[in-house]
């Protein structure tokens, strides 16, 4: 799956949807159904750490300069600030069979699951 799309991108929202997050860009969207770390410059931030959600929602407004989606191993996003989102994609780390799912067109109808 090529994410490549992302790359210049802005952040334009963060949802919490129930039991996943979605993560909008100008057109693409992710819809992740495990939690990704928040990788800031200083330390990480994990689901169910406090300021978790202010962690991922500051991103918002920030460009993506690089998107990397090795299947089977990770995705991550890094934005302009130096802030990262890295998601293991590895079988043992997950509690689902499906990671998540990208829609380059932003159509939920449309999303490719990994």
């Amino acid at each position: 799956m090529d994410i490549e799309e992302i790359v210049g991108q802005e952040l334009v929202a963060v949802e919490f949807v129930q039991d996943f997050v979605r993560l909008r860009f100008e057109g693409p969207v992710f819809s992740l159904y495990a939690w990704p770390f928040v990788l800031l410059t200083d330390f990480s931030v994990g689901y169910g750490e406090p300021e978790y959600r202010n962690a991922l929602c500051a991103q918002i407004g920030q460009n993506v300069t690089k998107a990397i989606f090795d299947e089977g191993v990770a995705l991550t996003i890094e934005l302009e600030n130096g802030v990262a989102f890295g998601l293991s994609l590895r079988e043992e780390e997950l509690d689902n069979p499906v990671a998540g799912a990208y829609s380059e067109a932003g159509d939920l109808a449309d999303e490719e699951e990994f």
